[in-house]
């Protein structure tokens, strides 16, 4: 039987996305959070109905962490208007990701959540 290894980052990610998704499902359907994860670099985006198709979502990226592996550190990153990501310069580099995490909720400079 093959082993499958449970990274540890994957599963802060899956937990902080959790707090931040809407409890009721039927919320969900209209907006939701959703995140990629691979290469050392996250990706967190919403999840909404495409205004004239409502049958047709669209992921919405707000917030990118990249983890160098080498210098053990994180980085983060916001999207501008402009579509080009942006290094986070209030809190740029974590060695924690839970401390990254944190700073997107609170999202003090309204980069994230608008």
């Amino acid at each position: 039987m093959e082993k499958k290894n449970i990274d540890i980052h994957e599963q802060y990610l899956k937990t902080f996305v959790e707090t931040l998704r809407p409890q009721d499902p039927e919320i969900r359907k209209q907006i939701d959070i959703g995140y990629s994860w691979g290469n050392n670099t996250t990706i967190l985006f919403e999840i909404c109905p495409k205004w004239d198709d409502s049958n047709e979502l669209i992921n919405t990226e707000f917030a990118k962490i990249r983890y160098t592996k080498t210098q053990k550190e994180y980085k983060l990153y916001w999207l501008r208007g402009t579509g080009k990501w942006e290094i986070y310069e209030p809190f740029r580099i974590a060695t924690n990701l839970i401390e990254l995490l944190n700073v997107i909720k609170e999202d003090a400079h309204y980069c994230f959540f608008g």
